[in-house]
């Protein structure tokens, strides 16, 4: 079993970059960007969920709905208010937590393999996990780059 103690420091350093942003700047998308801040942070939740839950036949932790609406090959839809920030805010915690509950309690036995845009094979839970960070790394990357726009 891997440690992934480390996903949550992730999430938190996430959360402390974006805590400071008002509803405005969640919803602006620079020019030359396609997508917001907060698509990038709903993002992170439905892909984890996703690569996670759905590809070891799980139930996600999220609605169908939300995974569509964040998902990879998605834009921002429309304005997110203040409940839905704050919804993907507290997601982004609860979503680790939650996972590191499951892994612990060895939920996950099967897995969907599957090959990312990258051109890598994710064979199995202990690919995922290693995939995840690189993944998070690239959207807090982004979120990033677009605040700093914003400011």
């Amino acid at each position: 079993m891997k440690d992934i103690s480390f996903l949550h420091a992730i999430r938190t350093a996430t959360i402390r970059e974006i805590q400071d942003l008002s509803v405005e700047q969640f919803n602006t998308i620079p020019a030359g960007f396609n997508n917001n801040i907060i698509w990038n942070a709903g993002h992170l939740v439905a892909s984890e969920q996703r690569m996670i839950y759905s590809r070891s036949g799980q139930t996600p932790l999220v609605s169908a709905e939300f995974i569509a609406r964040y998902q990879k090959g998605t834009r921002p839809e429309g304005y997110v208010h203040e409940a839905g920030i704050n919804e993907i805010k507290k997601l982004l915690i609860e979503s680790i937590d939650k996972f590191e509950q499951d892994y612990k309690n060895n939920m996950f036995t099967d897995y969907d393999a599957w090959t990312t845009s990258y051109g890598n094979t994710i064979s199995n839970l202990d690919d995922a996990i290693t995939f995840l960070p690189f993944h998070e790394g690239l959207h807090s990357g982004c979120i990033k780059a677009l605040k700093k726009l914003l400011k």
